[in-house]
């Protein structure tokens, strides 16, 4: 796994060298975020770590590549913005080492790294609801034959939802399914996640609901046609 860190604090550099490399990943650091922005646009990651809104947002003017922000700014708002912008997930400064390699490890399994581990036919399997259709082989999906520009973790809760087509899926189970932890009480993350996943499909947004006191469903509109292939994983 390549990752590729934009950051100026050169301590947290040095200290986040060691860490990956311990764990086997390829890591490169770039100080200069103008330097560190054209990397991300000419080479090829697997994740990005970065520090920094504004940043982020240039990233996601070209790349939906997975982004873990990694910011001293961490308090609720700060969160809450660096997900909207685009960021698959944020962590605040000072943090612990242990946590830091389990979002990386929760992204990147989350966008295609341990992709194997599940059944391989239910990967491959094409999944509908009404207009909206996701292709899980190219992480790709469509409403009304117009491609939707998804993040990694936004496909991810989307393809849960709808292989759920007619349960409720709650926050917790996303969390374990996305973070591999429980949703903390004050934690919008997930949320954060659906209110851009709706933004982005315009008018299909209708046919994510939030259950009151659980999560999310997804329908159908009045007059669709539903196909409904394998549920998520209910472990998960």
């Amino acid at each position: 796994m390549r990752l590729l860190v934009i950051d100026e604090d050169v301590e947290i550099c040095a200290a986040l060298r060691e860490l990956f490399e311990e764990s086997g990943y390829a890591v490169e650091f770039e100080p200069d975020a103008e330097r560190g922005l054209r990397l991300a646009q000419i080479e090829s990651y697997d994740l990005l770590i970065l520090d920094g809104i504004e940043l982020l947002r240039r990233v996601r003017e070209h790349s939906q590549m997975p982004v873990l922000m990694l910011s001293a700014k961490a308090e609720r708002e700060d969160r809450v913005s660096g997900l909207r912008a685009g960021a698959d997930d944020y962590l605040g400064k000072p943090f612990h080492p242990d946590e830091l390699l389990a979002r990386c490890h929760a992204i990147l399994r989350r966008c295609g790294a341990a992709l194997h581990a599940a059944d391989p036919a239910t990967l491959l399997e094409e999944v509908q609801v009404g207009d909206l259709r996701l292709l899980p082989t190219s992480r790709e999906v469509y409403f009304r034959g117009k491609l939707i520009d998804l993040t990694a973790m936004e496909v991810e809760i989307l393809e849960c939802l709808m292989r759920s087509f007619g349960k409720a899926v709650s926050r917790d189970r996303l969390c374990l399914r996305l973070y591999n932890r429980l949703s903390a009480p004050f934690d919008r993350t997930i949320d954060t996640h659906v209110s851009r996943i709706r933004r982005k499909m315009g008018e299909g947004r209708e046919m994510i609901l939030s259950v009151r006191g659980t999560g999310y469903q997804i329908r159908s509109l009045p007059g669709e046609c539903v196909t409904l292939l394998h549920n998520c994983d209910e472990s998960n």
